[in-house]
């Protein structure tokens, strides 16, 4: 009933804010939508300005502009591209862009985690807001579950770096990535792609647009990605590491004049594969059921193999020319996932440390924009609002204490915005921008926890367990509010060279700690409090040597409070005592580069470089159960934020059987970096580097495309998250999971 009624709200807003919309807009008008695109090409336009040096038009501030007279340090990569070199899914980005680390939750397939700068959020518990937002067509996507990505039916990504608070808002602190689709166009076009390599991989993927009247388009992709695991679980013989998903999307695209665009998109992605239960890193004494095992890709978990991840949402998005000058744009969404997972964090056949969990949420979304483009004045001014709600429930099993911790909750979330950002031309050379938002958030948040004495709970199955102390039982409610403001002034003393000073604000909300002891940490129930950032930049953008040679160039300092900090450490009573903690200033500063040379149709080199230092100025938090909060600023360190990243590659391209066939090889570098602000030698990352390399033949025609992608070609063992509970009672449990061993994929694609 809960979600029926939320269904039936949503389409009254959506009736309202359609209902809203001048008659005016329904008049023909020369006037085009801003982010009217034409039909998709075999190398579509972003693609080809890649290569060739063209420009690279992005939507970044709401509007489409030229990605060298955006005041925002970014990154654009286009979907062909990514499907070019083999990327199989959006965490490839990080490969890219400086200062990005994006990678798959520990325990999950298709959990995302990811960090800017120095700034996001690890724990995908529901409830938690994360750091770096996720758009989808303007769309905000609220939870990790499910946000990684699978890379097709996609235009470009655009990846905003530094806090993005004034036109994307809340939970844009450390920065924003927008995935664009492609649009359908008027024109019968189609693709159908298969792959096939290592660990019997085989990947399905097809789209077709086809115009049913001179006004009105559909569209549909579906895509199946399949693959067995790069490790076995030596207990159950299940797969360890595979890859099981199925996704779907179907659109419609309604433009009776070419001042009126609307697009109704639905999609859904469902993730069977086999939980990844990672791999034990020391032992347990001399015991053999808790060695590690001698691939790290092998595990000997328990708990068992089954995990379902589903995510779907639905969106109705209307542009409507209102005059030369004005554009209104209306965004409304729906979005739900649930999911069932196990996490065997002991790697054994033992129930010593396990985990069963369930999630589930849902959210709606509407935003409405006002665009004008004048001469000199370009802006918009928009309001948003979002009802949603986040919820589930986890058994934490000692199963060498007989007992079990039953945690469960929700938080409910209603948030309002209301922003403008304009730039005003001064002069040809001289451009001023600012932009101003205020956010204010309504959340409450309920919290149970008990203990019960048996293997599991009657929530989880087993309905002979003791119920024992309620640790957690609490209902409250909080509110946030805050304005982010921007601020930038470029010159550009020539065309295709833009000088920029920035300044900005952002933050990400406060709630409450799903997880939170009430017994170990009363304080609890009080919930925590935003965190905030402070952010300045000086950049370069441009193009250079008769636009064969593109250079990005971007220093930042920010000034980090309040950052909210998970903690999980083992209690002396026996128990995991969870706690987050809002951890005083830091300071973080550096430099990103990139470039890119295209001195002929047949070659192209592009390079970049991140460096990052962050150091915490204050950090306090209470320790081993004191009453008053202790500064540890100088044992604690930036988690997931190596002081280096760094990219370089080049494409070779010549003629070819009737068609052109390019070579690309790249490195990307990561130095060392810590899993968790407190470093753990036997967890933490040592730097390392991938080598990567792709082959591509494209028909004359471009119908017909042959690739073969290798990636890892050292076969680097590197990690990308773990857990560490060390003693007795947890079986010492310090697990690792790591990223994808060498791999070689063929693809055949056609396109019509």
């Amino acid at each position: 009933m809960r979600r029926t009624t939320t269904t039936v709200r949503s389409i009254l807003l959506l009736g309202s804010a359609l209902a809203a919309i001048p008659a005016a807009a329904q008049t023909t008008s020369s006037v085009a939508p801003p982010s009217t695109e034409t039909a998709p090409t075999p190398e579509t336009a972003t693609a080809a300005s890649e290569e060739t040096g063209e420009n690279i038009v992005v939507t970044a501030r709401r509007r489409e502009e030229s990605v060298i007279d955006v005041p925002i340090a970014m990154s654009v990569v286009s979907g062909d591209l990514l499907e070019k070199q083999g990327a199989v899914d959006i965490t490839a980005l990080q490969d890219k862009t400086p200062n990005l680390t994006l990678q798959i939750a520990r325990g999950s397939n298709s959990t995302l985690i990811a960090f800017s700068r120095g700034v996001g959020q690890q724990d995908p518990l529901w409830g938690f807001e994360p750091g770096v937002g996720l758009y989808i067509d303007d769309v905000y996507v609220a939870r990790p579950q499910g946000a990684v990505l699978d890379i097709f039916d996609v235009e470009r990504v655009e990846v905003l770096r530094g806090p993005q608070g004034t036109l994307y808002g809340r939970n844009t602190i450390g920065g924003a990535i927008k995935y664009v689709t492609k649009r359908l166009g008027h024109d019968v076009s189609g693709m159908v792609r298969g792959s096939y390599g290592s660990y019997n991989q085989f990947d399905l993927v097809g789209q077709i647009a086809l115009p049913i009247t001179d006004t009105l388009s559909i569209g549909a992709a579906v895509a199946r990605y399949k693959r067995d695991g790069f490790g076995t679980n030596l207990t159950t013989g299940a797969d360890q590491y595979d890859k099981d998903v199925i996704a779907a999307r179907v659109s419609a695209e309604w433009s009776p004049t070419d001042a009126i665009f609307v697009r109704l998109a639905g999609d859904r992605t469902l993730d069977k594969s086999n939980p990844r239960h990672g791999t034990r890193l020391v032992g347990n004494g001399g015991d053999p059921r808790y060695a590690p095992t001698a691939s790290v890709y092998d595990t000997r978990a328990g708990i068992g193999d089954n995990n379902r991840v589903l995510a779907q949402g639905l969106s109705l998005t209307g542009e409507f020319g209102l005059s030369d000058t004005l554009t209104f744009k209306t965004i409304s969404a729906y979005r739900d996932g649930q999911t069932d997972t196990v996490i065997d964090f002991d790697n054994t056949a033992l129930p010593t440390l396990d985990v069963p969990a369930y999630y589930e949420d849902w959210q709606f979304t509407q935003e409405l924009q006002l665009l004008y483009q004048g001469s000199r004045v370009q802006g918009v001014f928009g309001l948003y609002y979002l009802d949603a709600r986040a919820s589930g429930a986890f058994d934490t099993v000692l199963g060498l204490l007989n007992t079990t911790t039953l945690t469960s909750g929700s938080v409910k979330t209603k948030s309002y915005a209301a922003f403008g950002d304009f730039s005003v031309d001064v002069t040809d050379q001289l451009k001023v921008s600012a932009g101003l938002r205020y956010t204010k958030d309504d959340k409450t948040g309920t919290v149970f926890r008990r203990n019960y004495t048996g293997i599991r709970s009657p929530r989880f199955g087993n309905a002979a367990a003791v119920p024992g102390l309620i640790r957690t039982d609490y209902t409250n409610s909080r509110s946030f509010d805050q304005v982010t403001p921007r601020i930038s002034i470029s010159y550009e003393p020539r065309r295709d060279l833009n000088l920029y000073a920035s300044w900005g604000k952002g933050f990400k909300s406060g709630g409450f700690d799903m997880r939170g002891d009430a017994v170990f940490t009363p304080t609890t129930v009080n919930g925590y409090d935003p965190e905030k950032i402070s952010s300045y930049e000086l950049g370069l953008k441009g193009a250079f040597l008769d636009r064969t040679l593109f250079l990005n160039l971007a220093g930042y300092y920010s000034r980090y409070t309040d950052q909210q900090v998970t903690i999980q450490v083992p209690n002396v009573a026996g128990g995991i005592a969870s706690f987050v903690d809002n951890a005083g200033k830091a300071d973080i500063y550096g430099v990103e580069i990139e470039a890119r040379a295209v001195p002929s149709r047949w070659f192209s080199a592009q390079a970049s470089f991140g460096y990052t230092h962050a150091k915490y100025l204050e950090f306090l938090t209470f320790i081993n159960g004191g009453t008053t909060p202790v500064d540890v600023a100088n044992q604690r360190v930036f988690q997931n934020t190596p002081r280096f990243t760094a990219a370089a590659s080049f494409t070779a391209s010549t003629g070819f059987a009737g068609g052109t066939i390019s070579i690309t090889p790249e490195v990307t570098l990561r130095s060392d970096y810590t899993l968790f602000e407190i470093p753990t030698p036997a967890l933490d990352q040592d730097g390392y580097a991938l080598v990567n390399a792709s082959a591509n033949w494209i028909s004359g025609d471009g119908h017909y495309r042959v690739a073969m992608n290798l990636r890892n070609l050292a076969d680097q063992r590197y990690r990308v998250g773990g857990y560490n509970f060390p003693g007795a009672v947890f079986g010492n449990s310090i697990i690792g999971y790591y990223g994808p061993p060498r791999t070689a994929t063929a693809t055949f694609e056609v396109r019509f």
